[in-house]
């Protein structure tokens, strides 16, 4: 395939995502976007920019991100002047630890759930409409993910979860940053192909599966992509 012929399918790629951001981006404060700052999130977030520049980026600071994450984000947030919103956890780093010790070793769920689970519902819950990066190909637990659902909260609230690069490759990802020019996570360049909590991302251990480097194999999701149990 010619460079052109690259260029014009990438770009026609990226007008269906703003097709479907146009639809759902009303300006009106009811919409939000996730932002991990990997390569779809920021590729999603510059397009969702295009309909609102201030439209609300949810990162969550778990305080266990690479320093590469938050010199990253940092420099992205100020580039791109992002309405970022850090979502940080009920207890720092410290008081958990103190609590519970290593968490992330212990017992990686009840970590996920206190440090990104919680802290994102409740935030997400303020708002309609839900966008994230999430796509099909990066795990076998999100096969069947749609482009457009309604998401259960805890306490019953339905948001829209919005996900425009479900079909998209890694290959797309990276042809549609390149075409916008937007500035990669500098992990990428060391092998990381799915970056999360420092303690618990490795480079991949199964080179055709690339979130075989999060949680050391022990689980494939946090939770937050896991529709919450109803309301009692």
């Amino acid at each position: 395939m010619t460079l052109a012929a690259i260029h014009s399918e990438v770009d026609a790629r990226l007008d269906r995502v703003r097709d479907a951001l146009a639809r759902e981006i009303t300006g009106n404060g009811d919409a939000c976007l996730t932002c991990s700052f990997q390569a779809e999130d920021v590729l999603l977030a510059r397009l969702a920019l295009e309909f609102d520049a201030g439209i609300p980026v949810l990162f969550l600071d778990t305080g266990y991100h690479f320093r590469e994450t938050y010199e990253y984000r940092d420099r992205i947030a100020r580039e791109w002047r992002l309405n970022l919103i850090n979502l940080l956890p009920e207890k720092t780093v410290a008081e958990q630890e103190a609590e519970h010790g290593l968490l992330y070793r212990s017992g990686p769920d009840q970590c996920c759930r206190l440090r990104k689970v919680e802290p994102l519902f409740k935030a997400v819950a303020n708002f309609r409409v839900w966008i994230t990066g999430l796509r099909r190909e990066q795990a076998r637990s999100r096969a069947a993910l749609e482009e457009s659902a309604l998401f259960g909260l805890p306490g019953g609230k339905q948001v829209l979860k919005l996900a425009p690069l479900a079909s998209w490759t890694t290959r797309d990802v990276w042809y549609a940053c390149e075409r916008l020019a937007i500035p990669l996570l500098p992990l990428y360049d060391r092998g990381y192909s799915s970056i999360g909590c420092e303690p618990c991302t490795t480079l991949p251990l199964d080179p055709d599966d690339p979130r075989s480097g999060r949680w050391a194999g022990r689980k494939v999701e946090c939770g937050i992509h896991i529709q919450a149990a109803p309301a009692r």
